[in-house]
């Protein structure tokens, strides 16, 4: 006898969207409150032959924690500190935990995480998921080269406990696994020893993106965080002109604020902008975010680049880190199509050649992007690592009703550029991507690697997401 549909049944109905909100699926929900209550869900979606997608925070630009008529199981409830040892900077902690309850918890200690994203909203078990790199990838590399180890709870119910030297190869591939291979239920986390709650921030204006490489190869030996700005909309040859913002670490003789500078107070973003609650600022953003507004804003952000270069300043690691926290929901001022961001990793011989053209094809298009990242990156072992030897460049996209299938055709040229540069991608930002262009990045190898790692685990198939759907050709 079947076992009664339970979850297909009386499971709540939820429509979930992407952080881009360009991409959205209905799906049953459940928000389990412990491990065993995730892993009984599964076991019994596996009893319904009902495919699940675990989700977090939600931040993935794209569909990687949504599951069409499938069942989204929300882990945000394990955010338990299990413990946290201020001698050896080392956090244990459940699955739920975002990097922000991490790092409240330790920078009072003289602690911040190595690794941290641009927000501090994502949880431990989605930066392991998707691997998550930060600022200064070409240092420190990815989150998951901090992870000393981690539990999993396969979809057959097996707690593997996984670390470099146990179960490696389960460590590095569910490293960046994109959640299909298990639920990460608790990790331990080391972190660094910092000096100062403060960091010294160098601005430096750049006329081009050819300045821009020049600039960051001449700063790379000299900075603990290395980001640029770009302006996408710029032509000629200003094309990709920008802002570099270079961070290093204080020591605690430099520090005019001492042990002060590490109270959770000195390390919260403002609650106003210019005046304004922040919460409310997306309001007064959304009026502009059109390509003549864009234009606007960024021609004054380079006016205001070239006034400040070069005049240091010091800034909390908070203030620094998470600049997309500064303004709550400022997604929505994209409008109601969302948008979305399209991130390459190039090979630093073409990488300069291939963004510069993704640049002008964007332009040619009328579909310039209205935000433009930079970042250096060096490789890694996990096994499906979107770092090379090489630079980022991740660029956000309007979606409306109108330029959506020009959007997505657009991308399509995108990528097939950056291949031919020897690119890949990270699926955290995803919504574009398909199999053969996945395969072409990564190499058969890999996916083969991955997709035996994942028969393993998941024999019967029950870990799926849409994006797993997508790139993967998971049924």
């Amino acid at each position: 006898m079947e076992p009664e549909p339970l979850l297909r049944r009386h499971a709540p109905r939820k429509v979930l969207d992407g952080f881009g909100r360009a991409v959205l699926a209905s799906s049953r929900y459940a928000a389990p409150s412990s491990a065993d209550e995730m892993a009984s869900l599964v076991r019994q979606a596996r009893s319904e032959h009902l495919p699940v997608t675990f989700r977090g925070s939600g931040r993935s630009y794209g569909d990687a924690s949504l599951n069409a008529s499938g069942l989204v199981i929300d882990g945000t409830k394990l955010n338990r500190m299990l413990g946290w040892d201020p001698v050896s900077g080392v956090a244990e902690v459940q699955g739920g935990v975002t990097i922000e309850g991490l790092w409240r918890r330790t920078i009072t200690d003289g602690y911040w995480p190595h690794v941290v994203p641009g927000t501090m909203l994502p949880t431990m078990a989605g930066c392991l998921s998707m691997n998550i790199h930060g600022k200064n990838n070409f240092k420190e590399g990815p989150f998951g080269e901090h992870v000393l180890d981690f539990d999993l709870v396969t979809p057959a119910g097996e707690l593997l406990r996984c670390s470099p030297t146990e179960n490696a190869d389960v460590f590095h591939t569910a490293i960046g696994g994109l959640g299909l291979l298990g639920a990460i239920t608790r990790a331990r986390v080391q972190l660094k020893k910092v000096e100062s709650g403060l960091l010294r921030v160098d601005p430096c204006s750049v006329s081009s993106l050819r300045e821009m490489f020049a600039e960051f190869d001449r700063r790379l030996p000299h900075s603990d965080y290395l980001v640029g700005w770009v302006d996408c909309l710029s032509e000629g040859a200003e094309l990709g002109r920008g802002e570099i913002h270079q961070a290093n670490y204080l020591h605690a003789d430099e520090d005019p604020l001492g042990d002060v500078g590490f109270h959770t107070e000195r390390q919260t973003l403002p609650t106003r902008i210019l005046g304004f609650p922040k919460d409310k600022l997306w309001h007064f953003m959304r009026p502009f975010f059109h390509n003549a507004g864009i234009r606007l804003i960024n021609t004054a952000k380079v006016w205001s680049a070239r006034m400040n270069h070069g005049k240091k300043y010091l800034q909390s690691h908070v203030g620094f880190a998470f600049l997309l926290d500064y303004v709550p929901n400022w997604r929505l001022a994209y409008g109601d199509g969302g948008f979305i961001q399209y991130q390459v990793f190039v090979p630093k011989e073409g990488a300069l050649a291939a963004m510069e053209d993704l640049l002008r094809m964007a332009q040619e298009a009328k579909l310039p992007s209205y935000l433009g990242v930079f970042k250096r990156h060096r490789p890694d072992g996990f096994c499906l690592s979107h770092a090379v030897d090489g630079y980022s460049m991740a660029m956000d996209y309007r979606v409306t009703a109108e330029n959506r299938d020009r959007l997505w055709a657009l991308t399509r040229r995108f990528t097939e550029r950056v291949l031919a540069a020897g690119g890949r991608f990270y699926f955290a930002k995803d919504a574009v991507l398909d199999q053969d262009q996945v395969v072409r990045a990564y190499g058969l190898d890999r996916i083969a690697r991955f997709k035996a790692m994942k028969e393993r685990l998941d024999p019967d198939g029950v870990l799926v997401s849409d994006l797993g759907r997508r790139v993967l050709g998971l049924a």
